[in-house]
């Protein structure tokens, strides 16, 4: 693929795009310099433009003509990152969550916002629901591992009965030592056969991620 390197009037940036498109070729638009809502970003916004990380520096191009209608999928992914960007902006907003977010910069994403928005893309996972120590006493502990490419904000666990009623449930406190989250029995449940658990994460984005496991 080659990267048209001829200069771009902007009244005419439209009609080259689609001509140039047709040939596979990207039109570069921008070299992106010490802007912190675009350093460090890769990804599609809208239907049109598209970043990228090239050799250190953000580069804007004009994503390619599509050949057809977009898929139910890619109209979700482009919705999906421009809430992100929306997000990310929001974080650039914010002094408390800015400096969060700024804390964490690595080598792939290297500013707050870049690191604000892929955290908007991948919602929390739930790797593991324990119940080695839970037999049905007050007291006994369920324990959750759940991780998040940037932070997992809360944990909670709910227990229903065979007949689908709520037994207890609330909120569960994170172990720092082994990164689980503990929950602590309050109720004696008499049967456990069929009690069903649902375990629900979310992170600081909002998104929350839910999984059900059954005695």
């Amino acid at each position: 693929m080659k990267i048209l390197k001829k200069s771009i009037s902007f009244q005419n940036m439209e009609d080259a795009r689609k001509k140039w498109a047709k040939r596979k070729i990207i039109i570069c638009l921008a070299i992106v310099k010490k802007n912190p809502f675009t350093e460090g970003l890769k990804g599609t916004i809208g239907d049109k433009m598209v970043f990228k990380q090239v050799q250190g520096r953000t580069i804007a191009t004009y994503k390619g003509v599509p050949t057809g209608e977009p898929t139910e999928k890619q109209l979700e992914q482009r919705g999906l990152f421009q809430e992100a960007t929306i997000y990310g902006k929001w974080v650039m907003s914010d002094t408390e969550a800015k400096a969060e977010y700024e804390a964490k910069k690595s080598d792939k994403y290297n500013s707050a916002y870049a690191i604000a928005v892929a955290d908007f893309l991948k919602a929390p996972e739930i790797e593991e629901i324990d119940l080695s120590a839970f037999h049905g006493h007050v007291g006994d502990v369920i324990k959750v591992k759940a991780k998040d490419d940037f932070k997992v904000m809360s944990v909670s666990v709910d227990l229903f009965d065979l007949n689908g009623a709520k037994a207890e449930g609330g909120m569960a406190v994170e172990d720092k030592r082994d990164l689980n989250w503990n929950y602590t029995l309050t109720t004696e449940i008499a049967s456990l056969a069929g009690t069903k658990i649902i375990v629900k994460a979310s992170d600081k984005p909002g998104h929350v991620t839910e999984k059900e496991q059954t005695v």
